[in-house]
């Protein structure tokens, strides 16, 4: 017998193309890539495995923000391989972001990756494959036009209670330390009715929940039906008025272009939810500078302020650079003033990583990575402080909650996430999964909440 995508099969069934098995790394916009990879190869005939034992094509969806990620794919192919889990049959895809940066380097790098794919060419998989197949030669494609992917793609397939929806791709921002200009290109949005009949199809399939993606997703700037260019926020509203989308989320935002019209957006739209991710790398202007972000740490502090003035219980996250280049204890000094200011919820911090082309890989760098090691740990620390607050702040709420599944720990119990992005856990029956309905929270433990399924009968109903 063998288990695909939880469906058991006799082992006499025959697979028209074969199987496959998708790996992803990264952001959210990654997790986007491989679901509609997915979709691909199973349109194009193939059988997904949840593990990667006994699949024919190996698809490895990458990230390259960070040396680290890069690192973690090449071990995990060299684990695979020392595990007998990749053969010489196996044909292995590397794609994703660290596919577009260094193209055929990889095959340099391992001679047993088959094929190469970036961002913009995942459509043309099943080609790349069947060329593989034909040839026994490496096939390394990773450059096309930014949107064709998205008019070469099958009809997404069902994703659960939530689902990702990329708006755009690409950034122009062109950060000093960022490699994701070179690996996904400047950016190009995708028109409206595009984005909308996406989202339409989610929904029949029971999505409850709509994340909107874009590597600054702020600046989307897509065609509207009249010619007409569109921003964000009337993108919000359209999408906030399609019937059965009960929530909906954006990410990434780049305090930039947090303009005014999507702060007001926010104040009007109860849908969006109560938790913003807003990345500000640095609280020092003079670090913020080199990192060519074009705002300083008291406008970020002043967006804050609207946001909170628009939506008082808005739970706001962050993205946070330690030891940039240069970076000096005044500087990390200012971070930290930032993060007692702002009182972040979560952030995602971490130490700088140089990546080769960048502009940043040029400066001078001359502090001592273990300094920078201790700085990280006194932010992460200050950093897990205001999320305590925050969730002890919950304590005897009710929350409306998006039931994702059963909980990991115990199957008597069901996982939920709060609009301001908490996990919570309460009894109640499996019909609810999918659903949104209101709990209590009775107890917060140290990353999850505790809750009490309220009325169930009318949750049912809903």
């Amino acid at each position: 017998m063998t288990e695909i995508t939880g469906i058991r099969l006799n082992s006499n069934v025959k697979l028209q193309m074969g199987t496959f098995h998708v790996a992803v790394w990264g952001c959210q916009m990654n997790v986007y890539d491989a679901d509609r990879i997915r979709d691909l190869m199973t349109a194009s005939g193939y059988v997904e495995l949840k593990e990667p034992n006994g699949a024919d094509v190996i698809i490895l969806v990458t990230c390259a923000v960070r040396a680290k990620a890069e690192d973690k794919v090449f071990n995990q192919i060299g684990s695979w391989r020392h595990k007998g889990i990749i053969s010489d049959d196996t044909v292995i895809a590397f794609g994703g972001c660290v596919g577009s940066e260094l193209a055929h380097q990889i095959i340099e790098i391992d001679p047993d990756i088959a094929i190469v794919f970036g961002p913009r060419t995942a459509h043309r998989l099943p080609a790349m494959v069947a060329q593989f197949r034909a040839t026994r030669e490496p096939v390394v494609d990773v450059t096309a036009e930014a949107l064709e992917k998205f008019d070469s793609l099958p009809e997404q397939g069902q994703r659960g209670p939530s689902a990702f929806v990329t708006i755009m791709e690409g950034c122009s921002n062109n950060c000093t330390y960022c490699i994701v200009p070179h690996t996904r290109g400047g950016e190009d949005s995708r028109p409206v009715q595009d984005v909308i009949d996406e989202v339409i199809t989610h929904v029949a399939n029971g999505v409850k929940e709509i994340h909107l993606l874009g590597q600054n997703v702020n600046s989307y700037r897509g065609m509207g039906p009249d010619g007409s260019i569109v921003r964000l926020s009337t993108l919000l509203y359209e999408i906030a008025a399609i019937d059965g989308v009960e929530r909906l989320r954006f990410t990434t935002s780049n305090p930039m272009e947090f303009t005014d019209d999507i702060i007001q957006a926010i104040a009007d739209l109860p849908v969006i939810a109560d938790s913003i991710h807003i990345p500000v790398q640095s609280g020092s202007d003079r670090i913020l500078q080199l990192m060519r972000r074009d705002y300083t740490a008291d406008s970020y502090r002043e967006l804050v302020a609207k946001l909170r003035k628009a939506r008082p219980n808005i739970f706001i996250s962050t993205d946070i650079i330690v030891g940039f280049p240069g970076e000096t204890d005044e500087d990390f000094a200012q971070t930290m003033k930032l993060v007692d200011d702002v009182k972040f919820d979560a952030s995602f911090s971490f130490i700088y990583s140089v990546r080769p082309g960048t502009p940043a890989a040029d400066l001078e760098d001359n502090v001592p990575l273990e300094h920078k090691r201790q700085n990280l740990y006194a932010l992460q620390a200050k950093l897990e402080d205001y999320a305590t607050m925050y969730s002890q702040s919950l304590m005897g709420t009710r929350q409306r909650v998006l039931v994702e599944g059963i909980s990991r720990k115990s199957d008597q119990e069901l996982k939920a996430r709060t609009s301001n992005n908490r996990i919570v856990v309460f009894e109640g029956s499996r019909d609810l999964v999918g659903q949104m309905v209101d709990v209590d929270i009775i107890k917060v433990m140290s990353h999850t909440m505790k809750g009490q399924l309220i009325n169930s009968a009318l949750n049912l109903s809903n």
